[in-house]
């Protein structure tokens, strides 16, 4: 995607001036404030100047939806799904994460209900910043989720739906914090498959995915990769999203893997990158 790029071109800019330390062990360079915007019609926006993984990001984003903090379950939906192993404890719980808070007082279903009660609210709001259970930084996040916390604080920590006059929905997502190389190119598609499912079960047509983003960084051990490895690369045309159309959806929850996938998905092939210590 041409937006991602011109993103990685605009933070690159602030280097070497512009490192700095932070959590991990990893200096970054960084930006605050960006926004893209995304027509949904235009192609799903799945990175193309290199590879990422649909089967981790819809597998991640149905247990989500399901609620679980599990990996266990997870990896039952999709068993090469590693994204999350990291941060789990040996019988697999992250404490209170996506799936607790996106379920939390049940707001993702009564956000989907309202679009359809009353689609133009300007309440259309999921909140997955959770004060009272963010995680000590102190200790580790394993010992967090021991301790009744969730092992990582969300960095996509709200998003709300818009429904335009003639019946199409937006999704416009804040993202505190974003490693743009590793995780961005999984946030994306992510949210942009949420409207999509939610728009098929409120019979709206797709509008635009809107990324707003807070602190966006490059850790200093990717950027050497990005430039030889993927800036130069020329965006392709975007792949089609398609859903089993013999199956009427009436709740989030309906969704499985095999009723979603893409057609013409072009990419440069997969660029490797360390991630940063936890």
């Amino acid at each position: 995607m041409k937006q991602v790029i011109d993103l990685y071109k605009h933070i690159l800019k602030t280097f070497p001036a512009g490192v700095k330390e932070n959590r991990t062990a990893v200096p970054t360079i960084d930006v605050f404030g960006y926004q893209m915007r995304f027509d949904l019609n235009d192609g799903f926006p799945m990175p193309t100047t290199k590879f990422a993984s649909f089967e981790n990001i819809k597998a991640e984003l149905l247990w989500f939806i399901s609620g679980s903090t599990n990996i266990n379950d997870l990896k039952a939906l999709y068993a090469k799904c590693g994204i999350w192993d990291a941060w789990a404890t040996e019988t697999g719980d992250l404490g209170p994460v996506y799936g607790y808070e996106w379920n939390r007082d049940d707001q993702l279903n009564k956000v989907v209900a309202e679009i359809i009660r009353n689609p133009h609210s300007r309440r259309l709001i999921v909140d997955s910043w959770n004060p009272d259970n963010l995680p000590d930084p102190s200790i580790s996040p394993i010992e967090n989720v021991r301790n009744g916390k969730a092992a990582l604080p969300p960095c996509h920590c709200l998003f709300q739906f818009h429904v335009s006059r003639d019946k199409k929905l937006s999704n416009q997502l804040y993202q505190r914090s974003c490693d743009s190389v590793l995780g961005l190119p999984y946030n994306i598609p992510s949210y942009a498959l949420l409207t999509h499912m939610v728009a098929k079960v409120t019979k709206q047509d797709v509008g635009e995915f809107i990324w707003s983003g807070g602190d966006i960084h490059i850790y200093q051990n990717q950027i050497d990769i990005l430039l030889k490895e993927q800036l130069d690369n020329e965006p392709l045309p975007l792949p089609t999203l398609r859903f089993n159309e013999d199956k009427v959806y009436t709740k989030l929850s309906d969704f499985e893997m095999d009723d979603i996938w893409l057609e013409n998905y072009q990419h440069h092939g997969v660029v490797r990158y360390p991630p940063a210590a936890v």
